[in-house]
């Protein structure tokens, strides 16, 4: 891998360790904003499958669409049904859950399960790409 690859990856590895980090001190601290857990765990898993895209040189175009982007990696990489489960939980978390009108009102306890798939997808993808941090 090129050194401008290497670098692109880890900025969106970087950006998405950003909103992991974001919902789990939210989730900490301030369990109250269940909501900005959600979308920032969202975020993160977004992030983490972009990332891995660039390691694979597999272009995407822009989307919140976990399971458009699952489907990109699928391509290349034998992924586990339950993983798109997963990302299906969060899909909603991208835009809805962000405005009043939306009918979205995830529990604290959806709010703590977002941010474990969140986890899970970044042991996920750190350890296929090989990179142990």
């Amino acid at each position: 891998m090129n050194d401008a690859k290497a670098t692109l990856v880890d900025e969106w590895i970087k950006k998405a360790d950003d909103d992991l980090g974001v919902a789990i001190l939210t989730l900490e601290h301030g369990p109250k904003y269940i909501d900005a857990i959600c979308f920032h765990s969202q975020q993160a898993v977004e992030k983490y499958l972009k990332g891995y895209l660039v390691f694979l040189d597999v272009k995407f175009r822009k989307t919140h669409n976990l399971g458009y982007l699952l489907d990109l990696i699928a391509d290349s990489t034998p992924l586990a049904d339950d993983i798109y489960d997963m990302a299906e939980k969060l899909e909603d978390y991208a835009v809805e859950v962000r405005y009043p009108d939306s009918g979205q009102n995830p529990t604290l306890n959806e709010a703590r399960e977002a941010v474990e798939i969140a986890k899970m997808f970044r042991n996920m993808v750190v350890g296929k790409m090989g990179r142990g941090r």
